[in-house]
């Protein structure tokens, strides 16, 4: 029975394994974002306590 021989199926494993852990990280980790995120200065975001209307 062919399936039963680890022999081509384990060398596929580990290749593929090898590929998904290094090639796509890379790939993947090397894309910027379009907008990056700005620290906004709080002073200019401070709101004033809303006063109720009962």
């Amino acid at each position: 029975m062919p399936q039963l021989n680890p022999n081509p199926w384990f060398a596929i494993l580990v290749f593929s394994w090898l590929i998904f852990l290094t090639i796509i990280p890379l790939k993947v980790l090397n894309h910027l974002t379009p907008n990056e995120p700005v620290l906004m200065n709080e002073d200019k975001h401070s709101t004033d306590s809303w006063n109720w209307p009962w």
